[in-house]
């Protein structure tokens, strides 16, 4: 019954369907039922609870699995649900802990992620070359998203070639694996190459109906001139976003400018559960979206709290501090997105230079009662 519920943990990482976690639940409650302190039945229960959003519970489940047995596997999920909740100090003690008891491809792929969240793009870098030599078909969906990993990194760092190269790997290990295809649809775009990234987001966004991916498409369509076709993929986002991934659709809503009080409701019930720096700046974009600009700017600076180097959040942060008409934050924000504008969707970029000319004009406007 483990060993089902496993494969069902993997089948929903490979569809991105949630419906796999909730049997893989099933699983671990059956086991449970029968031997109630069975740590591998608590292990399984745990990474669904963690998948489906339910931190809390997950962060009990991770203790209590911890307090019974010593493996890296539980200090990974222990982690994992920590890291969420914004406790990053915290989360980087499990991981070193797990990365102490077994040092394989999920912790590297942890440590890496860490190094990326704290600024340090070349060390993330550097420990995933790592984390990649540990890759096998054996654990073709983890050594997928190691790969799929690996390219985000190396598209921020502006290496693009890489960054699909391990697309195309993360592919062999897993065919049509989401978030491989959409990291390789990003790609494309930011290569310009914009029909060709159409036909891969499309396929990606069949297999994962998630607000990332549904963006990313209906933003590609538009840049591509299918304007109509844009429409209706967004029109299928706006029924589903809140659902499926509410932060996510929250950024999206206060972005287009549609919906934007729901957009904030769906950034404030997002901070009940998690306080990470991307939940900070989505309710920090959501608030601007509704006028609330000096509230945005507090929770903007949230956002910098671990120094991540991720230009939507320059972007956020540098369009919240013009509208807050600070000007000289707002033109270093904004130029340190623009150094990585290759990881911004299309539309992003073009109101990223939107931004600068806002700037510039104020930055050249007439001060009040100043004398010629």
């Amino acid at each position: 019954m483990k060993r089902l519920g496993w494969a069902f943990v993997r089948k929903a990482r490979l569809s991105y369907d949630p419906g796999y976690y909730r049997l893989a639940e099933q699983c671990a409650l059956c086991v449970q039922s029968e031997k109630n302190n069975d740590p591998d039945a608590i292990l399984l229960a745990g990474h669904v609870l963690h998948s489906l959003h339910r931190f809390k519970e997950a962060e009990s489940t991770g203790r209590q699995l911890v307090a019974l047995r010593n493996e890296a596997s539980d200090y990974g999920l222990l982690g994992d649900v920590v890291m969420d909740q914004g406790r990053v100090d915290e989360a980087v003690g499990f991981y070193q802990r797990m990365i102490d008891l077994r040092p394989d491809l999920q912790g590297y792929v942890r440590i890496a992620y860490v190094r990326w969240l704290e600024g340090d793009l070349d060390g993330a870098r550097e420990v995933m070359r790592i984390a990649l030599t540990a890759g096998s078909p054996r654990e073709s969906e983890a050594t997928a998203w190691a790969y799929t990993r690996s390219g985000i990194y190396e598209l921020q760092a502006g290496n693009v070639e890489a960054a699909l190269r391990c697309a195309e790997i993360a592919l062999q290990f897993a065919q049509h694996y989401p978030a491989a295809l959409l990291l390789r649809g990003r790609v494309l775009l930011a290569q310009g190459k914009v029909l060709e990234s159409v036909k891969t987001l499309q396929e990606a966004a069949t297999q994962a109906s998630l607000p990332e991916y549904q963006w990313t498409l209906a933003d590609a369509l538009r840049e591509a001139g299918q304007t109509l076709e844009g429409e209706r993929v967004e029109s299928h986002l706006l029924t589903s976003g809140a659902n499926s991934d509410p932060r996510t659709f929250a950024v999206y809503l206060a972005t287009r400018g549609y919906l934007v009080e729901r957009a904030l409701a769906l950034a404030k019930a997002e901070l009940n559960t998690r306080a990470d720096v991307f939940t900070m700046d989505a309710l920090a974009w959501a608030l601007k979206a509704n006028g609330r600009i000096a509230e945005a700017g507090e929770y903007a600076q949230k956002s910098l709290r671990e120094g991540t180097r991720d230009a939507r959040l320059f972007y956020h942060v540098g369009s919240i501090a013009l509208a807050n008409g600070d000007y000289a934050a707002a033109r270093e924000w904004l130029q340190r997105a623009d150094e990585i504008k290759q990881t911004l969707l299309p539309s992003e970029r073009h109101d990223l230079q939107q931004q600068f000319i806002a700037l510039r004009e104020q930055e050249h406007k007439p001060a009040i009662g100043r004398s010629n």
